[in-house]
Parts: structure tokens; C-alpha cells; sequence
């Protein structure tokens, strides 16, 4: 049974890169201790515990249509790295980058779970994710963030270092009952 439909909103998204690691402007270290794992490979139903847990809130949901085998196929590349941020045995956030065949790598999704957002550690974690992205011989970071993410992610790009390359807009329906209408997630169309 599908919800019914929400508001339509038209969306801005942004598509940005960083072409050198030394064009990273990292972020201070968080103040409460912290650790990052990587997960290679990533079973399905772990990957959408974290999807949810950090995109849920945002309206993520292009991953949630997937099987597990696909789901499963694609997370066992070895041109997909899966990081985890945890803070005191919680896990806070992750990362998600994907090797391209020209040596660009993709930041596919990067978030915090709500409760550790304002806490200084988003700027610590995209730190980390182009370091390990430089690491796995990106010659060329991109990604793209969009007005139904939070507010913070594309002030928190612009500060690492990344720069904008374009912008698209589209049209899209929301959800009947969501917090980002009255977030100011976009016109109604």
C-alpha cells in the first residue's frame, strides 16, 4: 500500500568535485572519541540499517527499490568502500565511495545519524572520506548533495574545499506526512 502524496517540490541539486587532495581543507578533529571501520564487504541488510539511519530523515530511498542479491553484487565490488563512523559503541554515520573506471571517485551517499548531527563531526567525516578516497587513487572526487538533504551538508562541502560544477532542478513529490515541507525544502511546483 503506497502513502498518499504530499506536496510537489522542485528541488535543486548540486553537483560538485575536488580535483587534488591538497584542495581538501580538513576539518578539526572531533572532541569526543571516535572511530572509523571500513566494511568490505557490506551485507544488504547491515547496508540498509545504515542507509535508513542516516537517510531516512532526507527522503533517501533509491537503494530501499534494490534486491538484496543486487544490493549484495554491488556492495562486493571492489570499487565500493563502505566506512562507518562510531562514537561511543553507536554508530553515527557513514560514507560511501565508488571507484569509477576513469579514476574518479564518487561520493555515492555520506550523512550522520539525527542525533549526532551539530555535534562536530561532519566536517571531521568528509575529511576522512576524501583522504580515503585520495588513498584509492581518485584522481577526482565528486558528489551531489540536493535541497532535501539537510541544510548542512552543502556548507559543509564548500568548507572542505570542494567547488560547485552545476546545478539541475527537477520536480518531485513528497510524502504525505514530512518534516521537510516545513523545512523549506522547495517550492511548491
Amino acid at each position: 500500500m503506497s502513502s498518499p502524496s504530499g506536496p510537489r517540490v522542485e528541488v535543486v541539486r548540486t553537483h560538485l568535485e575536488l580535483r587534488d587532495p591538497g584542495e581538501l581543507r580538513p576539518a578539526r578533529l572531533p572532541v569526543e572519541p571516535v572511530a572509523l571501520r571500513l566494511h568490505r564487504p557490506i551485507r544488504a541488510a547491515e547496508y540498509r540499517s545504515l542507509y535508513t539511519a542516516v537517510g531516512g530523515r532526507w527522503l533517501w530511498r533509491d537503494r530501499l527499490v534494490w534486491t538484496d542479491a543486487e544490493l549484495d553484487r554491488y556492495l562486493s565490488s571492489p570499487d565500493v568502500h563502505v566506512w562507518t563512523l562510531n562514537v561511543g559503541g553507536a554508530t553515527a554515520g557513514y560514507f560511501e565511495l565508488q571507484r569509477h573506471h576513469d579514476d574518479t571517485v564518487e561520493v555515492m551517499y555520506f550523512g550522520l545519524v539525527e542525533s549526532f548531527i551539530g555535534r562536530g563531526l561532519g566536517g571531521w567525516l568528509l575529511t576522512r572520506a576524501v583522504e580515503e578516497a585520495f588513498a584509492i587513487g581518485a584522481q577526482r572526487m565528486i558528489l551531489n548533495t540536493c535541497t532535501l538533504d539537510s541544510p548542512r551538508a552543502l556548507p559543509n562541502y564548500l568548507a572542505r574545499g570542494f567547488t560547485i560544477v552545476r546545478e539541475d532542478r527537477y520536480v518531485t513529490t513528497l510524502p504525505a506526512r514530512t518534516h521537510l515541507t516545513l523545512e523549506g525544502a522547495g517550492e511548491p511546483a
